[in-house]
């Protein structure tokens, strides 16, 4: 199982849903998707750019969780 922490970072920097938006230039609907955690899969240039805009690492957003 993999759990989105997104909305743990944005805390963390203190960035809201719409600043985030804008500096990463997804729609806030796709951004409220992946925050939910109810995303089926993201791409590679939308993960680089969260995480340049949040100044974090993949991991710092995206967990395993062994559901067993």
């Amino acid at each position: 199982m993999i759990i989105v922490n997104l909305d743990v970072m944005m805390a963390k920097r203190k960035m809201s849903l719409n600043e985030l938006s804008e500096r990463v230039g997804i729609t806030l609907a796709n951004l409220s998707i992946l925050k939910t955690g109810k995303a089926k899969a993201v791409r590679f240039s939308t993960l680089d750019a969260i995480c340049k805009a949040l100044d974090c690492t993949p991991g710092d957003i995206l967990e395993y969780r062994n559901d067993e």
